[in-house]
């Protein structure tokens, strides 16, 4: 679950061919590693060649026919298509003569130097091996390319973002992503009119970008007769009487917002199975790609908490935040997701002051805690010396805690959210097949698993492993963490706010997924195998509403009785 700017970038193909932003996104490494930098290339290569064959197979078509197919559904946008075509000039050739000699990905991508063997090291690879043996089909298609002029071109060592034609694009993203707020955001407060690149999509739009005084969620200035102080799309007298709407609406009604600190699960990772899948693949499957480059791969937009957007899964339940906008429409726009790819206990200092609150001017905040893996989760061959022990958990929550008491409006509410018991991962998909491998039924997660794992990009070596026992001992580390946050919650207090806990109910999930009808590996992100996908995340929020509901109204506020004559006079509020 982790990696911010080098793992979106690293690794060269992926983003020049689209694909390869999953590649390096779902790799989670270590920003300065070079092993892992060439893990992200290699496992870059190997889906991109993949996915040039299999289109070639549905198509009925030459291989150089099928990269062209691939290029010509790319957008121009971020010069994704101009960046397909110049390396198909650059590498296609021998792709060309390696797969029309019957080498699959691996020894392609292998033979071409974007993933490399290093002495001592095991061999890693997607696909089964070569019948003859690796070491004679490698030679012979070493062969097929030694007069090559594309072995000349660095593999690993360079940075795509050297283009000229990309370096501005590659800069905005590093920077939204280095420092978690808006890149786009002419008056500093944090708010954007822009969608991505950190803008509306991760926290409420701004009502204007040229006054610091004006953004979500703050109290209403001199209740907003003039203007729109809170971009709640309230403001104004109502003509009858002279009284301001957002004195007749909203004062008692105890607005707040929504606030996540989370992890690429909160931050909805997400990667449409199309972009891999050749025989469902279009002109507009890759239409989302520049959106979602720009967003790290995320779609904050459709998280369970803090979505403003219906699901596309066709799925009833709401995010939180629309929740507490229909309670009260007071609270539109509020909602904050502070998450980023790779969050845990120990980096969220990193990027926890990107939060916005101001203790004097904003409404309260429920602000939901929910680092659920990266504090098990990591790429390593041996994963255990790396995860987070329950006496450093407590100490990073306890200065997350401090902070927020410094920074969050009295009256305001934290949850801590448990870790889940990810040993569901490996039990109902590991002998399924994934979607790379659904057309000639020959790539598995066990094998996607194992590749990324032997590679050291796996986003979970402790639960995406074929090794029992490691699961086993990875599980029991979550439990003793969440634990550990139980604790916090049920013996610390701190004064701007009240601490709660709760455990993540993903077994309740899997049990109300069955009663629908449906099964357990359809909660799980398709492409990646690791991430719970939007059903997931809505079910997760529903069950999260319901116990909160039940156990701590307090935290939600009251209903608003003023909801409708709000939809009368300002209709949707500006939208968002």
């Amino acid at each position: 679950m982790n990696s911010p700017w080098k793992a979106l970038l690293a690794a060269r193909l992926l983003l020049l061919l689209s694909l390869h932003s999953w590649a390096s996104a779902v790799s989670y490494i270590d920003q300065h590693s070079t092993s892992h930098s060439n893990g992200h290339t290699c496992v870059g290569c190997v889906l991109v060649v993949s996915v040039v064959e299999q289109l070639a197979q549905v198509h009925n078509s030459t291989i150089q026919a099928s990269m062209e197919r691939l290029c010509s559904y790319l957008p121009k946008k971020l010069f994704l298509k101009t960046t397909c075509y110049l390396m198909v000039h650059k590498f296609g050739s021998d792709i060309i003569k390696l797969l029309e000699a019957g080498m699959n990905a691996d020894v392609v991508c292998h033979t071409l130097e974007f993933c490399k063997q290093n002495t001592g090291q095991p061999l890693c690879h997607l696909y089964l091996l070569p019948r003859e043996s690796w070491k004679f089909t490698l030679e012979k298609a070493r062969q097929i390319v030694k007069k090559s002029s594309t072995m000349q071109y660095p593999r690993s060592g360079s940075n795509i973002c050297s283009l000229p034609f990309l370096a501005k694009i590659c800069q905005k993203i590093k920077l939204s992503i280095t420092n978690s707020v808006p890149y786009k955001d002419m008056d500093s407060d944090k708010y954007s009119v822009f969608p991505t690149l950190r803008g509306y999509h991760w926290r409420g739009r701004d009502c204007n970008d040229s006054d610091k005084t004006v953004y979500p969620g703050r109290r209403p200035d001199n209740w907003d007769i003039h203007r729109d102080s809170n971009c709640n799309g309230i403001w104004g007298k109502d003509p009858k009487d002279e009284i301001p709407y957002e004195k007749k609406f909203c004062e008692g009604s105890q607005p707040r917002g929504i606030i996540l600190l989370g992890d690429s699960a909160g931050a909805h990772f997400h990667i449409p199975p199309e972009w891999l899948a050749a025989s469902q693949m279009s002109l507009n499957s890759f239409f989302s790609l520049p959106m979602a480059i720009t967003n790290e791969l995320d779609w904050p937009q459709r998280s369970g908490v803090t979505g403003f957007l219906d699901a596309t899964s066709r799925i009833e339940e709401k995010s939180i935040y629309l929740r507490l906008r229909r309670r009260n429409h007071c609270n539109h726009r509020d909602y904050q997701n502070i998450s980023r790819n790779g969050a845990s206990s120990h980096n969220l200092e990193e990027f926890i002051k990107s939060l916005s609150r101001n203790q004097l001017l904003d409404h309260p905040a429920i602000v939901i805690y929910a680092m659920i893996g990266n504090d098990v989760c990591n790429g390593q061959t041996d994963p255990v010396p790396k995860m987070t022990t329950p006496e450093k958990l407590y100490s990073n929550v306890m200065q997350t805690l401090k902070y927020l008491n410094s920074h969050l409006p009295n009256g305001s509410h934290v949850i801590l959210y448990g870790l889940p018991d990810g040993t569901f991962l490996w039990d109902n998909l590991h002998n399924r097949y994934h979607p790379l491998g659904q057309l000639n039924k020959d790539v598995t997660y066990a094998q996607l698993y194992s590749f990324l794992g032997c590679l050291q990009v796996s986003p979970c070596s402790g639960w995406l492993t074929s090794n029992k026992t490691l699961r086993t001992l990875t599980s029991e580390r979550a439990e003793q963490l969440s634990k550990t946050l139980k604790k916090i919650a049920t013996s610390e207090k701190f004064t701007n706010f009240n601490l709660f806990y709760m455990d993540f109910a993903f077994q309740e999930i899997i049990e109300e997924w069955r009663r629908r009808g449906g099964q357990p590996w359809q909660l799980i992100e398709p492409v990646d195998g690791f991430h719970p996908n939007e059903v997931a995340s809505f079910l997760l929020a529903e069950n999260l509403w319901k116990k909160v509901q039940l156990q701590w109204p307090q935290v939600l506020g009251k209903e608003n009785p003023f909801n409708s004559q709000i939809e009368q006079v300002f209709g949707d509020q500006g939208g968002h």
